[in-house]
């Protein structure tokens, strides 16, 4: 099977609201995510446990909605760069005829939005041009996904790099 014949995914839709005042933005839901319909559904992704460092609360024994709910209280929102592809397996490295979802259409509706973390390489290589000039703090992530080798420690230090974004909005009321 060529790459064109391969299955096209879907992403899912924004967890967002006028509390979002930082995105997290992934690539495109990998399998196990797509077959449970959940962001970062694989048991393996650190997804939960770097979001929880970011906001000090532990997220992996919450049922989903309540990890959801519980990081937009937070102010933190989720969606991918990707709205569809072709790609066999989860890897970034297999999609193949991506159309982008509509970031700079989202980004312009949340009124409290300070800044967009992208989750790994491929996020921050093609969202990073879709929200170029948008008086945002863009912020390259190394990827949650196992995939990834990087150290769980140095993956999180990373991610805390997030936290003050996520402080009280400083503009006047």
């Amino acid at each position: 099977m060529d790459d064109r014949a391969a299955a096209l995914k879907r992403s899912f839709a924004p967890v967002a609201d006028e509390r979002t005042r930082l995105l997290l933005l992934g690539s495109l839901p990998g399998e196990e995510s797509l077959a449970r319909g959940r962001y970062y559904a694989h048991p393996r992704n650190q997804f939960w446990r770097l979001a929880g460092a970011v906001i000090a609360a532990e997220l992996e024994p919450l049922p989903y909605e309540a990890r959801l709910e519980t990081l937009l209280a937070a102010g933190i929102g989720l969606w991918d760069v990707v709205a569809s592809a072709r790609r066999r397996g989860s890897l970034d490295a297999a999609i193949r005829d991506h159309a982008p979802n509509a970031l700079p259409e989202l980004a312009a509706a949340l009124p409290a939005l300070r800044a967009v973390g992208f989750n790994g390489g491929t996020s921050a290589r093609l969202g990073m041009k879709m929200l170029a000039g948008s008086g945002l703090a863009l912020l390259s992530l190394p990827s949650s996904s196992p995939a990834y080798t990087l150290s769980f420690a140095a993956k999180r230090e990373a991610w805390l790099a997030l936290r003050p974004f996520l402080d009280s909005d400083p503009r006047p009321s």
